[in-house]
């Protein structure tokens, strides 16, 4: 048996697909686990949901800050747009089912015995293990109200971008989406940065990742996670495993395999982004 993490597929299914052959991927002795972000940009995010589905026990994923999104637009909040490729998936006649499953999905996975945690976009240095599964359950349970709509509605911007305890619950819910699903630089007292659209891991200026701050969580915890292709699977903290590789910028996607820390890779077949 195999764990096999992957990072943001993003609608490339025939690049996933040659993955697993790579790797000899055995459903039935294997586990694939998706740090989130199964759709948009590539042609096949239809397909990559499909399959995830199919695989049942097989196939995992955390939510990213895409499938969120989606949400939006099955809901009719927010268009679709051009470069997301997702006019098959949104006319399919499976489209509300696979909905219905995606919104099952949860915010973080942890593997207790390995010490290890997966997230979209990591976790914040002023965050315990406990305020992660505390909020990632509470965020995921009001997903699965019939009114998760509302919720929708107003999680974006750019703020909540500090951790307030005694916020309502609408505060604790949308930083839980920016922290857990948006994150990548923070200011130098912690607050989380949405705007700059520079930095890697070198950061942008004052700003700097996430993981190179003090981080008590990261320091006893590996956290695995997405989100940032910039990063090109490369941190500055050994325990934070970063698994985008920017398949639909033209990269490729990246296989990490828990049990002997091994990577695998394959080059996109073009450029989707």
């Amino acid at each position: 048996m195999a764990n096999y993490f992957v990072g943001d597929i993003q609608g490339c299914y025939d690049e996933l697909c040659r993955l697993m052959e790579q790797v000899k991927f055995d459903p039935s002795v294997d586990v694939l686990w998706s740090t989130g972000d199964l759709v948009s940009r590539g042609p096949g995010s239809l397909q990559v949901l499909q399959l995830f589905r199919q695989l049942g026990d097989a196939g995992k994923t955390v939510l990213g800050n895409h499938d969120l999104h989606l949400f939006a637009v099955h809901g009719g909040f927010k268009r679709t747009r051009p470069k997301d490729r997702q006019q098959e998936m949104l006319e399919s006649p499976e489209l509300d089912d696979l909905i219905l499953w995606l919104r099952k999905q949860p915010l973080y996975y942890h593997f207790p015995e390995h010490k290890l945690l997966m997230t979209h976009a990591g976790v914040h240095p002023n965050w315990s293990l406990e305020q992660v599964i505390t909020q990632g359950d509470d965020l995921s349970a009001r997903l699965q109200q019939p009114d998760y709509m509302d919720f929708i509605k107003q999680m974006y911007g750019t703020k909540p971008d500090r951790w307030d305890p005694n916020g309502d619950r609408n505060h604790r819910n949308t930083y839980t989406v920016n922290s857990l699903t948006r994150m990548r630089l923070l200011h130098p007292n912690l607050d989380m940065d949405f705007l700059s659209k520079c930095g890697g891991i070198k950061g942008d200026g004052e700003l700097m990742p996430w993981f190179s701050f003090d981080h008590p969580l990261l320091d006893e915890y590996r956290i695995v996670f997405g989100h940032w292709a910039a990063l090109m699977g490369r941190t500055t903290h050994p325990n934070a495993i970063a698994l985008d590789t920017g398949v639909c910028w033209g990269n490729w996607l990246t296989f990490w395999r828990l049990e002997d820390n091994c990577r695998f890779v394959h080059h996109a077949d073009r450029v989707w982004g």
